[in-house]
């Protein structure tokens, strides 16, 4: 089996493995009105939202477009989802974790060149950050990024080149130190003392999550705002959120894949979908699931669920998204020549 098939094959199965429907019907007839569906491919973490977010679109869309609209979804870790659609993968959307993730599916010429501008905000219906979830009591100590580094703490973090949470968490802890006084060398000294400290990297968020709440593996997590919520509310007193002081805006972006909804002619409900996102009811979802709204109106009525932490950009610690995966993530990059898997 050649290379491209195996790549195929693992497109299909990811389709098939991650995905859940919402709405009724397939593509075809339905009772007399047309009906269509659409595949939202996004990043490990973020079922409950669109689970939620399907709910409230699909009642008004069928209402006012006379269709019956299914919705389905695929999660994954966030540049293995972005690979997926590139070897075949049948998005409608993509709201993935990182610019670089629906960028490579750009430069494959599957999404047009300007789809940053298509939407408010930069196409950003919402942004988050990396904070940490630790143990009841806090036992280690752990409130700043210094904290992790001591000899006794044990961290849990998704693999950087798979996951947007591992990704996003990398950068954060570059961010800590170089946007402190720090130099590149003791960014790169830090990073390597942290990623020691990890035992095990999970390929996405949900994994990580389930090998530090579940298996009770590790001291601390570094998780996505939204799951360190959802971890802390269902562990019902066992585990609690901790804010840095400093940490990254996380900007998940959202786009339509221009050559899938052209080929489906599901561009209209495509792109309905993903304004949808921008509407104050859904602002509000968003707000709910502990995603920061890019509406700063409904932002500012959740403040007390947002702390005010200091979130710096892309742009203090490399040119561009693009440069900074480049540099810190993609092959040769910094994290190759710190990272070395724990021997079997």
């Amino acid at each position: 089996m050649t290379k491209k098939c195996i790549r195929l094959l693992c497109a299909a199965l990811l389709a098939s493995f991650f995905s859940s429907t919402t709405g009724c019907g397939n593509v075809g007839e339905s009772k007399g009105m047309p009906s269509l569906e659409l595949l939202n491919v996004s990043y490990d973490p973020t079922r409950e939202l669109w689970r939620d977010i399907n709910g409230h679109f699909i009642p008004t869309y069928e209402k006012d477009q006379g269709v019956r609209l299914s919705i389905k979804q695929s999660h994954g870790g966030s540049s293995t989802q972005a690979r997926a659609v590139i070897d075949g993968l049948e998005a409608d959307v993509v709201t993935l974790a990182a610019f670089p993730d629906t960028n490579a599916i750009s430069r494959k010429g599957l999404i047009a060149e300007d789809w940053l501008k298509r939407l408010p905000h930069n196409s950003l219906p919402y942004y988050s950050t990396i904070v940490f979830v630790v143990r009841k009591g806090n036992p280690k100590g752990v409130k700043d990024w210094n904290d992790l580094v001591q000899s006794d703490v044990s961290i849990i973090t998704p693999n950087p080149k798979t996951s947007g949470n591992g990704y996003l968490t990398f950068l954060s802890a570059w961010g800590s130190v170089v946007l402190r006084g720090g130099s590149r060398e003791d960014a790169v000294q830090f990073v390597t003392k942290l990623y020691k400290q990890v035992p095990v990297l999970d390929s996405g968020a949900r994994g990580a999550t389930a090998t530090f709440v579940h298996r009770k593996i590790g001291d601390v997590h570094l998780a996505w705002e939204n799951e360190a919520h959802l971890e802390v509310r269902e562990a019902k007193g066992a585990l609690e959120l901790i804010y840095p002081p400093i940490s990254i805006r996380a900007e998940p972006h959202v786009a339509v894949v221009d050559a899938n909804v052209d080929r489906k002619k599901t561009r209209a409900a495509a792109e309905a979908y993903l304004k949808f996102l921008y509407t104050d009811p859904a602002q509000e979802i968003i707000a709910k699931h502990f995603y920061r709204p890019s509406n700063e109106a409904i932002l500012k009525k959740h403040s007390a669920t947002f702390p005010d932490v200091k979130l710096f950009s892309i742009t203090e610690i490399a040119s561009s998204w693009a440069e900074a995966h480049k540099q810190f993530i993609g092959q040769g990059g910094v994290f190759d020549d710190i990272y070395r898997p724990k021997s079997k």
